[in-house]
This record gives structure tokens, sequence and C-alpha cells, in this order.
């Protein structure tokens, strides 16, 4: 690939985006300590809004699932802003 034709920062950004590489699944993201205390937060973002309640679930009823998305944010001179770890619910798989 040639980066002839790209700026200075934009020969950068495109590099990054190389070397960092997006988890696809809670098993790679809780091998490195940044994912992991990007996880760490995101719950307790979670538990302080009160977006959820810890109950018991009925017999008959199956719990709705989650995923971790991951995303890491880039200033423009391609170095890292942050990591970004969000949990959301598998909310297609709700029965009315």
């Amino acid at each position: 690939m040639s980066y002839a034709n790209l700026s200075h920062s934009h020969t950068s950004f495109a590099l990054s985006l190389l070397h960092s590489v997006e988890p696809k699944s809670y098993v790679e993201a809780s091998k490195l300590d940044c994912w992991k205390v990007t996880m760490q937060n995101e719950l307790s973002a979670l538990d302080k809004t009160g977006t959820w309640e810890i109950v018991d679930l009925p017999d008959n009823i199956k719990p709705i699932g989650y995923r971790w998305i991951y995303k890491i944010r880039h200033y423009v001179d391609g170095s890292i802003e942050r990591y970004k770890a969000r949990l959301v619910a598998k909310g297609y798989t709700q029965i009315e």
C-alpha cells in the first residue's frame, strides 16, 4: 500500500489503524489492561445512572443476552484518544 499521496497527518492516522486493533470478543479484550479498565468504567457508569437493577428471574424466563462492542477513538494525528466499550443488550431476542 502506498501512502505517498497522503499528508503527514493522514499517513500517521492510516498507519495507526494498522497497529491498533479493536477486539472482536470479550475473550480478546479481557487479555489487555486498557480494555479491562474501559469495561469496568462502562459498568460503573451504567450502575451510577441506574440503567439496570439486578433481580431474580422467574423459572420460566430466559434472560436477554448481551455483548460488548469495542471501538478505538483516534485524534486527527492518528494517536489514540481513548478506548471505548459499550455493553449492548441483544434486544432482538425479546418475546412479548
